[in-house]
């Protein structure tokens, strides 16, 4: 089985620094630049912040359909510089002349925007002010002088951090299983022999009893065998008692590539005689692995066969999912004809009575189904 590799990586993104700079735009002689009409403007000088070359546009008679005609004055802000966008806030301060406070146009509206100054016009562009030209003679201009100031804050990109790996300690894959089915091969420490048709198995009394109640009893219980002679396995064949013992060392069965070959293919008899060892020593979990396989591996040749071994070994599942399949065959003749139906016919006539029985309420329900998803007709 693969390991997983996993890397856990981190970067820090600080704080985006902010360049700011203030423009005093002083426009003397205010009313001589009355009445040139909505286009005209008063261009500040250029000024630069973070870099970025600026300028203001003030329009003294308005700019435009949507100021309303020349009840309002507006000014301007425009990017200049080509070096790409820029991210800034700007915010217009009128300067009273009684005080010589200067107060905010838009408080509410200076918000960061993106200057591209080779966009289109309005992109390099950003309104100021728009203010009625009442409220801005009649506090702001005195002895025909306006002062505005300009404060402009660049945002500069956010600075992000290389990204770092975290140091890491790797675990290696298990090896449990491995190191259990060496200890199987190598019989280091074995304390209990088999002999099965003449070949001689050794293993671990503590290891069987912990995966077989049956060994336990057998191994550790009052009737346990005495004595260093092998014990005798009956009716089971060396290969069979050799995959069920590595199975109990090690919850698998791909002990070698042909055993594995047999338990995915049609030819299921390796997995049969596992299904009856498992059923002699209450391996449960092999038991239920190897029913998982017949059933995969159905067909007309076998499903009788199975059906027979099923019911023997108590293994409901499998003998549900071997009656399914004969209800759902459109082969039943050919099931009929083969060896393993005329020997559960002749041998276990009321398991076949009860299959039949059973197949013909599979097939009804079958029926009911049908019928109650057909489509309603004319």
């Amino acid at each position: 089985m693969p390991t997983k590799t996993h890397v856990k990586t981190a970067s820090t993104c600080h704080p985006p620094e902010t360049t700011q700079g203030t423009h005093i735009f002083d426009i003397l002689g205010y009313s001589k630049h009355r009445g040139m009409g909505a286009h005209y403007s008063i261009r500040s000088g250029v000024f630069s912040v973070a870099g970025h070359s600026w300028v203001i546009f003030f329009y003294p008679d308005s700019y435009g359909e949507e100021a309303g005609g020349f009840d309002f004055v507006s000014a301007y802000l425009r990017l200049l510089s080509t070096r790409g966008k820029v991210r800034a806030s700007c915010d217009l301060r009128l300067v009273n002349p009684a005080t010589g406070a200067s107060t905010s146009v838009h408080p509410t509206l200076v918000t960061v925007r993106e200057f591209d100054p080779d966009g289109e016009n309005h992109k390099a562009c950003h309104c100021l002010c728009m203010i009625s030209r009442s409220e801005l003679e009649g506090t702001y201009v005195k002895n025909d002088r306006l002062t505005m100031e300009c404060v402009v804050t660049v945002r500069k990109e956010p600075r992000v951090s290389k990204s770092r790996t975290f140091p890491s300690v790797k675990v290696p894959q298990s090896n449990l299983k491995r190191q259990l089915a060496g200890l199987l091969e190598s019989r280091e420490g074995a304390d209990v022999t088999f002999s099965v048709a003449g070949e001689t198995f050794a293993a671990h009394k503590i290891v069987l009893a912990m995966r077989s109640p049956v060994f336990k009893a057998e191994l550790c219980g009052p009737m346990r065998e005495v004595g260093s002679q092998p014990i005798v396995i009956e009716d089971m064949q060396p290969d069979v008692f050799r995959a069920m013992l590595y199975f109990i060392y090690t919850d698998s069965m791909d002990h070698d590539d042909d055993l594995a070959r047999d338990y995915h293919s049609k030819n299921c008899d390796m997995v049969r005689y596992l299904l009856v060892a498992a059923d002699r020593y209450a391996i449960e979990r092999l038991k239920l692995i190897c029913q998982s396989i017949l059933c995969n591996n159905l067909d007309v040749q076998n499903v009788a066969t199975t059906l027979a071994l099923a019911d023997q070994h108590h293994c409901d599942k499998l003998k549900h999912a071997c009656i399914e399949f004969m209800s759902c065959s459109e082969n039943m003749e050919d099931i009929v004809l083969t060896k393993g139906y005329m020997e559960l016919a002749r041998n276990s006539p009321s398991v076949l009575a009860d299959a039949m029985l059973k197949m013909s309420n599979v097939s009804k329900k079958l029926v009911r189904r049908a019928l109650q998803n057909a489509p309603d007709s004319a």
